[in-house]
């Protein structure tokens, strides 16, 4: 090797040790990137600030003729093919003569696009030097890390972006990346240490055990990774003390790993030793060795302690913190909007819900709470309607004192009234969520259903909380069935719904009873599993149509025949008590009493027609005959036939 060519490759290698994986030379990481226009060979234009919404986008510079430069595209093409709902998005730039793009794009037939870079965007880049240069850039086009060269690099490259898939959720992504390094590389700890972690997030535990148990049987850093994260395996299930004695093997063998430390702050916490988990949370956060999605996380939890106590300034530094270590963390952005909310600044919560939302699309969370700040603006910025809403509330909080009734009783006990619904804010306890207003979603999702439905009308949760607000009433005083009930009766609504949360780590446990505020009875408790890797659009989705069909069933419509002509049937009955148009009843007949050795036994109501509802009002329905025994007449009674199927969902 020449002189010449030893410099040449020594001043390589010292760019590469420059810039491997610390950002660009004009770049650094968590700042913008340079943005370009550039064609593809059809002539296609693509502008990268037309990806500004984007969370994630990968900037691959490569030579077409080289293979090495080709290995990461050939992966990243296989793998947005097999996971297109990832939403994973490449773009290739390329220096290399257009015949040579055409030959590549043949052979490879890419899925995503190849940009000619004939504008020297490879140099914004420091990407002519060294190729492959590949650019992680994250939400609003900042740079999240940035890599050069092939080989080994490719693999350290892969796990960060697996890393990176990870923070956002993308599971099954996640360990299809670090799948690939691990065909390569079987070996790789940090790989396989990461997909064990997917596959925990992502509620495979008998996987991520496997995985972890494999590592920690090895010697070094790999027995530390495996126990760390078998620590963590072990909280999951339910084992507590397996998790802090691996803790404590961990903490012996590597005292700088953080990790073990939020385990044990979560596990203190769930015993209520909150004084002891701040310490262990404490000292996560100060540790310096572990994965950024890690530090995240102890960040986020020492936040939401020092939260719930009010220290709200302490808090938000910590989200901060935990955005800035993961900027995918869209539990802390809310969380820190929460802290706002909690002051009363629902501008700036309502902009970390936005910011939430721009990270993950599809976070309920964030839409929930979005949606709620957005509301609460609206009502401070009308005066008319916030004073209307602050007389209402005197004259709720005043009834309640005084128990006063709202109304007289109807003399018609038969006809439906509209069914009103009230939620309080479950009980909360267990360990510490990573994510702060759980009641808040879970019950304005709820009533934002519910009240699409037609059925069931919600009281506003606004109101609800000015109303508790003014009688000073806290989550402990709720806490008592019978002042739920009064605060119910006060709201005229006919259904309270309350309940427990149960936080465990990587679930939540959920408890909810409908209680009838006239008899205090219980038409039916819900339970069910919140897995930390669900979005909960689906679980309330079932909850919601569970509760309707508890309604339907317990309280079917009723209600008298109000006209009869030829071709209709018009009842007293119509969009405000929940008809719709398909709504089925039954014309009924009471039976006479029977009398039996002392007894009086009542019959049950016969059926003499049935009804159909082919177009309805607020207050009237039209129906059609579908059957009869007996002509129907005026003020015939009818009940609503339930669909079997439609309870069964």
């Amino acid at each position: 090797m020449s002189s010449r060519q030893i410099r040449y490759t020594l001043a390589a290698l010292l760019v590469f040790m420059l810039l491997g994986t610390h950002g660009l030379a004009g770049t650094k990481v968590g700042e913008a990137v340079p943005g370009f226009t550039l064609k593809d060979l059809q002539g296609t234009v693509y502008d990268l600030s037309a990806l500004k919404d984007r969370p994630m986008v990968i900037l691959y510079f490569f030579d077409a003729a080289s293979r090495p430069s080709q290995e990461f595209m050939l992966t990243m093409d296989s793998l947005t093919r097999k996971y297109q709902q990832a939403d994973l998005m490449v773009w290739a730039i390329t220096r290399s003569p257009k015949d040579a793009v055409a030959k590549f794009t043949k052979e490879a037939g890419s899925s995503f696009p190849i940009l000619l870079d004939d504008k020297g965007i490879s140099d914004l880049y420091d990407a002519r030097l060294i190729l492959p240069t590949t650019c992680i850039v994250g939400p609003g086009l900042t740079l999240l890390d940035s890599f050069q060269g092939g080989g080994k690099t490719t693999n350290v490259m892969l796990v960060r972006l697996a890393e990176r898939t990870l923070q956002r959720n993308e599971t099954h992504l996640a360990k299809a990346i670090t799948g690939e390094v691990i065909k390569k590389d079987p070996a790789d700890t940090s790989a396989r240490m990461i997909a064990g972690y997917a596959s925990l997030k992502g509620g495979d535990v008998d996987e991520a055990q496997k995985t972890f148990t494999a590592l920690s049987n090895e010697t070094g850093p790999a027995e530390v990774l495996g126990k760390e994260g078998l620590a963590s395996v072990h909280a999951v299930k339910g084992e507590p003390d397996k998790a802090l004695q691996l803790a404590a093997e961990v903490e012996q063998k590597a005292p700088d790993r953080g990790y073990v430390n939020v385990v044990k702050g979560d596990i203190l916490y769930s015993r209520n030793d909150k004084a002891q988990a701040e310490a262990e949370y404490t000292k996560a956060v100060q540790k310096q060795a572990a994965e950024d999605f890690q530090k995240a996380t102890a960040n986020n939890k020492l936040g939401r302690l020092y939260a719930s106590v009010g220290q709200y300034d302490t808090s938000r530094g910590l989200y901060d913190q935990a955005v800035k270590l993961d900027p995918y963390y869209v539990e802390a952005m809310t969380n820190k909007g929460l802290t706002y909310e909690k002051q009363g600044d629902w501008g700036k919560a309502l902009d970390l819900y936005r910011q939430g939302q721009s990270v993950s699309r599809d976070d309920v969370f964030a839409l929930a709470l979005a949606k709620r700040a957005t509301e609460m603006m609206a009502i401070q910025g009308d005066a008319q309607r916030k004073e209307r809403m602050d007389r209402l509330i005197k004259d709720l909080a005043e009834r309640y004192r005084t128990q006063k009734k709202l109304a007289a009783k109807d003399e018609d006990i038969w006809t439906s009234r509209p069914m009103v619904l009230s939620f309080v804010d479950f009980q909360e306890s267990g360990t510490l969520s990573e994510r702060d207003g759980f009641s808040t979603v879970i019950t304005s999702q709820l009533a934002d259903q519910l009240n699409a439905s037609g059925r069931v009308k919600v009281v506003e949760r606004v109101l609800i909380e000015r109303l508790l607000e003014e009688l000073n009433l806290g989550s402990s005083d709720l806490a008592d069935p019978e002042t739920a009930l009064r605060l119910g009766r006060v709201l005229a609504a006919k259904i309270m719904g309350t309940g427990s949360l149960i936080h465990v780590p990587g679930a939540t446990m959920m408890s909810l009873r409908l209680i009838d505020t006239e008899t205090s009875a219980i038409p039916k408790v819900f339970t069910s599993e919140l897995a930390q890797a669900t979005s909960l659009k689906k679980e309330l989705a079932d909850l919601n149509r569970d509760i309707l069909a508890t309604i339907m069933q317990k309280y079917p419509l009723q209600a008298y025949i109000v006209n009869v002509s030829d071709t209709q049937v018009m009842i007293n009955l119509g969009t405000n008590q929940g008809v719709v148009l398909g709504t089925t009843f039954e014309v009924i007949e009471e039976q006479g009493v029977i009398e039996y050795k002392g007894r009086k036994l009542q019959a049950a109501p016969k059926t003499v027609a049935k009804l159909e509802v082919t177009s309805v009002e607020p207050d009237l329905a039209y129906c059609r005959i579908v059957e009869q025994a007996r002509q129907v007449k005026r003020d015939d009674k009818v009940v609503e036939k339930i669909d079997p199927a439609l309870i069964k969902g």
